[in-house]
């Protein structure tokens, strides 16, 4: 039985726990701004930039499970690009796009109305960016920025990006800084939600 803590990462926050800049460098926030739970380490990593679920857990072996690429978790993106892709576009991401180091797995994709999600702070510049789009990219591999490198290689840049699942976890019901825990029973590797901590409250 491992216990599990599911964290929206805020918008310009590190993935890890402390900040190597060097002197005279201005700090940047990091996980120990809000959660403040001894052992535990980030399962993967989101970029400074991009917001969403990060899984942290003192699990080793739950931690390789997640993370490494071999056991191909599938980890869901809502995506805002700038421009509107046609349909061959979406195709090129759903077939697989070459990058510079090769070709992508094909991505689940689709066009979203809405992204369901809350505006980032510090929100888009609409005079920059007066038409852009939600997608929703699922993707089963996990190479250094490689949902922005597809969309850009189709022509529509990233401008946000959100993860919303990885593997079974979901994002739902969680605000950027706050954090829930969950139990995983590893005979049955389900989760149970039990009454919850959500996040604000372990600040330093």
């Amino acid at each position: 039985m491992s216990a599990i803590y599911l964290l929206h990462k805020p918008y310009r926050m590190l993935s890890q726990f402390t900040d190597r800049r060097g002197k005279g460098e201005a700090p940047r926030a990091t996980l120990a701004d809000i959660i403040k739970v001894p052992g535990v380490y980030a399962a993967g990593r989101l970029d400074y930039d991009s917001e969403g679920l990060l899984l942290l857990t003192d699990d080793g072996a739950l931690i390789q499970r997640i993370s490494d690429p071999s056991h191909k978790q599938p980890k869901t993106y809502r995506v805002q690009v700038e421009g509107s892709p046609d349909e061959s576009a979406l195709d090129s991401l759903r077939q697989g796009v070459a990058l510079s180091d090769g070709m992508t797995r094909p991505a689940k994709v689709r066009r979203l109305a809405h992204s369901g999600l809350a505006e980032r702070t510090p929100p888009l510049d609409p005079k920059r960016h007066p038409l852009t789009t939600w997608l929703e990219l699922t993707i089963s591999e996990g190479r250094n920025r490689q949902v922005r490198r597809m969309t850009a290689h189709v022509g529509h840049p990233t401008l946000r990006l959100v993860r919303v699942a990885i593997g079974p976890w979901r994002l739902d019901g969680l605000a950027p800084g706050e954090w829930r825990r969950e139990t995983l029973h590893a005979p049955r590797n389900t989760t149970r939600r039990p009454p919850h901590r959500k996040g604000r409250g372990e600040q330093r």
